[in-house]
């Protein structure tokens, strides 16, 4: 989560970090000045040192700085050190949630959080260094936003981007590919998708101004859907007046959907989970210091009354912000869970300004659910775990065939009205040919005829997890299911006793 906070007075003795850099000499006369005028630069820093303290460290990170300044063979701009510098302080926290952030950095996260961009629709992550499994650190996909070019694609959560205009991207830094991936909106972007550990296929998308979403909503008979893709400071207002909408239609039953929801800002999910939760508690944060820690509670008076049953669809895709309110509303028993195992991010952020133009971005707090349980780095688990149709290696060769081919993009241009039962007796050819599922192949067919048109608020012909909760919904079976759900703390309790079992 990014939560803009007011800016940091700076400090008229601040003293600046900075990342070493390392000279080799060449010519005798360079070596001589190095080992002469070193040791006079660096000595009272070095002696500091001894007690391993701060002020000692940047000392001599201050006198590092003026040497270059001075004796560099070249003449340095000192924004250039100073960036340098702030980008390596936090790069060496290992933490790919804080970091420094430049003038377009800060541009971009504004953009993010409140208004546009040029881009291509996709929430991404990198990791810093090769892999534990020693697979390359490639750019994986987050989850993407819908009805923009990455969406409409087809591209999803945990797909990997390896390429971008024919560029390896396990090279660059994350601001290297947020540049070949932003930009002006009309210009091309080719890139090289990895899905599985086989499927690979080349995706072309077109920049398009990136709208920040909100929400989506519609009634599904008598139940109300409420789609809710990122939280913002509208988020709230618009679940609001969806909810609003629901009451007219006289709704029996609520399906908040947060799959592929990458989160946003901490205010806006206690905001959503007030409109459900009467008081208690909604998410406590927990930091490096008591007096910081915070408990945030829900508001008496619910939009919804108690006795609307809600069900919560998560998925993979679904970290941060989502998981604060998909935990409370399962810590506190007021929804059942519908999908996959949530991301697992559990570390709160905020951006500290340091200027009109740069910032930093840090992680400050972990966040708990009402039981008292941290998600980091191990997600939600649903309630009733529903997945689509999974495919098999060999799957992914008939996939690459068939993508290789252009069946599907050749025959929804050729069809752009297609009926269902069209579509039905197309995928019926293909997997006669290919030898695929057949609702893998509706699935794909109806992912290339969204790419041309507003997508549908839902789609619950292929929806599986949808469909279960509307099943749910329908069947009665709710309140029971209710009565066997567990809290978060119990369920990691009942793993920890799993994986340790007491001795008889």
């Amino acid at each position: 989560m990014n939560e803009p906070i007011p800016a940091l007075q700076k400090s008229r003795k601040e003293k600046v970090p900075l990342s070493l850099l390392w000279v080799g000499a060449t010519i005798v006369l360079c070596a001589a000045f190095a080992l002469a005028s070193v040791p006079r630069a660096f000595a009272q820093g070095r002696d500091q040192t001894q007690g391993q303290s701060a002020s000692a460290y940047t000392a001599i990170i201050q006198n590092v700085f003026d040497f270059i300044q001075k004796h560099y063979v070249e003449e340095v701009d000192p924004k250039t050190l100073y960036e340098g510098a702030m980008t390596g302080l936090f790069n060496a926290l290992g933490d790919p949630h804080s970091s420094f952030l430049g003038e377009k950095d800060m541009a971009d996260l504004t953009d993010t959080t409140q208004g546009s961009f040029g881009g291509v629709g996709l929430y991404i992550s990198k990791p810093a260094d090769a892999q534990t499994d020693g697979k390359p650190p490639y750019v994986e996909v987050a989850s993407p936003i819908e009805d923009t070019p990455g969406w409409r694609a087809g591209i999803n959560p945990g797909d990997l981007i390896i390429q971008i205009n024919g560029e390896p991207t396990d090279a660059l830094s994350m601001d290297d590919v947020l540049a070949r991936l932003r930009g002006a909106p009309g210009a091309e972007v080719k890139l090289l998708i990895r899905r599985g550990a086989k499927l690979e296929f080349p995706v072309t998308l077109t920049r398009a101004v990136i709208e920040v979403p909100t929400t989506k909503s519609a009634m599904i008979g008598n139940t109300g859907y409420l789609k809710l893709i990122t939280f913002t400071p509208r988020t709230v207002d618009r679940a609001k007046a969806a909810i609003e909408d629901f009451k007219r239609n006289n709704y029996t039953g609520l399906i908040i959907d947060l799959r592929n929801n990458y989160g946003g800002l901490l205010q806006s999910a206690v905001g959503i989970s007030d409109l459900f939760l009467d008081g208690g508690a909604v998410v406590s944060t927990k930091s490096r210091i008591p007096a910081e820690n915070t408990l945030f509670n829900a508001r008496k008076n619910t939009a919804v009354p108690a006795d609307i049953p809600i069900i919560v669809l998560i998925n993979r895709g679904s970290a941060s912000a989502s998981e604060i309110v998909a935990g409370a509303l399962k810590d506190r028993g007021r929804a059942y869970l519908v999908g996959e195992k949530s991301f697992g991010k559990g570390s709160v952020q905020q951006v500290f300004p340091l200027d009109n133009k740069s910032g930093f971005k840090i992680t400050v707090a972990r966040y708990y659910t009402p039981s008292d349980v941290n998600i980091d780095k191990i997600g939600i688990p649903p309630d009733r775990e529903v997945k689509f149709p999974e495919f098999t290696d060999r799957d992914a060769e008939k996939l690459n065939a068939l993508i290789a081919a252009n069946r599907i993009p050749g025959f929804v241009e050729s069809n752009p009205q297609a009926t269902g039962a069209e579509v039905q007796r197309f995928a019926q050819q293909l997997n006669r040919e290919y030898q695929l599922d057949q609702s893998l192949l509706r699935r794909l067919i109806r992912n290339e005829q969204n790419r041309t048109v507003i997508a549908p608020v839902y789609d619950l012909e292929y929806d599986v997890q949808l469909q279960e909760a509307v099943k749910i919904l329908q069947d009665g079976t709710y309140g029971a299911l209710m009565r066997t759900t567990k809290t978060l703390k119990a369920l990691q309790e009942e793993a920890a006793e799993d994986a340790f079992p007491l001795a008889s």
